[in-house]
């Protein structure tokens, strides 16, 4: 059962990522590629595929460096650092199948693997820091005096003072 949880968090990491990618980038290369809205919008989905392979080439590389690191322990230097990794391998397998043939080596190696390399480690960074963030937030509603913010029942039907 091990494996078929990281099965499903590495779906879930690439299905997170390729709806940001299609969300932020398909808005980016929308106001940049088509600015007054004339043409089919064919950014998000352009997107939304390499994002997903990103997310689970990301998540796959996670599981195996840091199986049992917490993210409170991950710093985010190294975080971003094996998401443009994992981009980096992904953009070299593109590379290798032979995407862009009619275009020079060398700026088709540009054009791949720098995109695909920066967007995997803001990616990364920014999957740490929400993760961080939701921890926090966690650990925030578990404490101790989580039952402060409870109401108290004492039978009358006026709310609690309180939660006002």
């Amino acid at each position: 059962m091990q494996w078929l949880r990281r099965l499903r968090g590495m779906a879930g990491m690439g299905i997170a990522w390729a709806l940001i990618w299609a969300i932020v980038g398909g808005g980016v290369m929308e106001g940049i590629v088509d600015p007054h809205g004339e043409i089919l919008d064919m950014w998000p989905q352009t997107l939304a595929i390499p994002g997903f392979l990103s997310g689970v080439a990301f998540a796959a590389l996670l599981a195996f460096v840091a199986r049992r690191r917490r993210f409170e322990e991950l710093s985010l230097p190294r975080f971003a650092a094996w998401g443009a990794a994992a981009g980096a391998l992904l953009g070299g397998l593109a590379l290798g199948a032979g995407i862009f043939p009619a275009v020079p080596a060398l700026l088709r190696a540009a054009v791949v693997l720098g995109p695909m390399t920066v967007l995997n480690a803001a990616s990364a960074a920014g999957t740490l820091a929400v993760a961080r963030r939701a921890a926090r937030t966690d650990r925030l509603l578990t404490n101790a005096d989580h039952d402060a913010l409870l109401p108290v029942s004492d039978g009358s039907p006026e709310p609690d003072a309180r939660l006002r």
